[in-house]
């Protein structure tokens, strides 16, 4: 197996294999972003991964940044992850029938988050999302959310508006096949600008069920909320009587253990979750208010299933995940390696003078090949996207795994070491100008 380096590149098997993907699936990948549209040429295609590293078909090895967008917070193949997956599996791949370990993974997160006194399992962040929205909306009576330009919160119709992520990266609209009447109650405004918030607010004081919102927007690059962003709308949710949702698929066990919320200390209604909780296993779930959630089928008459929810695979990876996150120091050493990482990237930019931001919360970062700080969807689109594709062909080839887009966030693992954050860094120096 070889260490990638610029000289030896080759993408040969990679590319035969993404031309025979692109007759059986559409465009050749499960995913959008995955095709590369967002930075030309042709996807890398992953034989294996181990601790911090991707291997391609072609022999080579990366420093992984993507972490399969996000849930490989321990690195890949972790012993004690693998160990219980493996355990799990010799029992059964599924029984759809109540099992202990889905309790014991809803404790974990019930204790590690404050704001969730109970929780429903699904099986990914879109169905968690539309999932949290229907009960947002059963709850209140009220058929109106608002959400805002750049976040998404998955593939479900009603959440396809100004939605950011693979539709930023393709440069589609929205969604052909999406009614209009399907995105009529759903109301958008600029991340970060809560006066339109408070203006949708009072020109519908009775409609609106719930606010949902990536406390970080994450599926624009990387844009934290400025300061009194977020407190504003939970005084505006408190005051209309709106339900408050943060979407913490991403966020969620990354940032802190209690998630954004808190790093913010603010405590919505309900919080999406998915990625971290199945640790690499597909899984999402949606929890909060005990007088909320009790409207969920069969407690209550809000329905929603799922014939693979709780599956005992999924609850083996995340509670063993869980319970690495939970001991002593893990978020301060992701907090280093992420603050080392921001200080060699932005020495990088300095000594190359280049125009570029370098963005970070925690263990999440995106560089912006942009002249000033981005704060919304509006300026994150006035990146540079043709430099950002240039940027991430020479980090590949020389051994680093970035998302395939200006508008993904990148991620930081346990499982990387100082000696790979400075390689990292010394890469991003030699690519920076590329």
């Amino acid at each position: 197996m070889l260490t990638t380096n610029s000289e030896t590149f080759s993408q040969e098997r990679s590319h035969q294999l993404y031309q025979e993907a692109q007759q059986l699936l559409p465009g050749g990948v499960n995913s959008p972003v995955r095709a590369f549209r967002g930075v030309g040429g042709d996807p890398v295609f992953i034989e294996r991964a181990d601790g911090p590293y991707l291997y391609d078909v072609d022999g080579h090895r990366y420093l992984d940044y993507v972490q399969s967008w996000g849930p490989m917070i321990l690195g890949h193949t972790h012993p004690a992850v693998l160990d219980a997956v493996q355990a799990a599996a010799r029992h059964g791949f599924s029984f759809g029938a109540p099992t202990e370990a889905e309790s014991q993974l809803a404790r974990l997160v019930i204790d590690s988050v404050p704001s969730v006194e109970m929780i429903r399992f699904v099986n990914s962040g879109t169905e968690a999302t539309m999932s949290a929205l229907r009960l947002a909306r059963a709850y209140t009576g009220r058929d109106k959310i608002i959400k805002f330009s750049g976040c998404y919160h998955g593939h479900a119709d009603m959440l396809l508006v100004q939605a950011g992520s693979g539709v930023a990266t393709m440069g589609l609209p929205d969604s052909p096949g999406v009614p209009a009447q399907t995105t009529q109650n759903t109301l958008t405004a600029d991340y970060n600008n809560a006066a339109e918030v408070e203006q949708l607010f009072a020109s519908y004081p009775d409609d609106i069920a719930a606010v949902i919102v990536e406390p970080i927007a994450a599926n624009i690059g990387l844009v934290p909320p400025v300061a009194g962003f977020l407190e504003k709308l939970r005084e505006l949710t408190q005051k209309y009587h709106a339900v408050l949702i943060f979407d913490e698929v991403m966020t969620g066990f990354r940032v802190a253990l209690g998630g954004m919320q808190e790093r913010v200390k603010i405590t919505p209604d309900l919080t999406c979750f998915g990625k971290i909780i199945g640790g690499g296993l597909p899984v999402g779930a949606y929890g909060g208010r005990r007088e909320i959630m009790e409207m969920v089928a069969p407690a209550g008459p809000m329905y929603q299933a799922g014939t693979l929810s709780g599956n005992p695979l999924a609850m083996a990876a995340g509670i063993a995940t869980l319970s690495e996150l939970r001991k002593a120091g893990q978020y301060e050493a992701l907090e280093r390696k992420g603050q080392r990482l921001e200080e060699g990237f932005n020495k990088a930019l300095q000594d190359n003078n280049v125009e570029a931001t370098f963005q970070r919360i925690g263990a999440m970062f995106c560089l912006y090949f942009a002249r000033e700080a981005v704060v919304d969807y509006p300026s994150a689109k006035r990146s540079d996207t043709q430099r950002f594709a240039r940027y991430f062909w020479s980090m590949l080839k020389r051994g680093i795994y970035l998302p395939p887009s200006q508008f993904e966030s990148c991620f930081i693992s346990l499982a990387l070491n100082d000696d790979m954050i400075e390689e990292t860094i010394q890469a991003a120096a030699a690519s920076v100008n590329a």
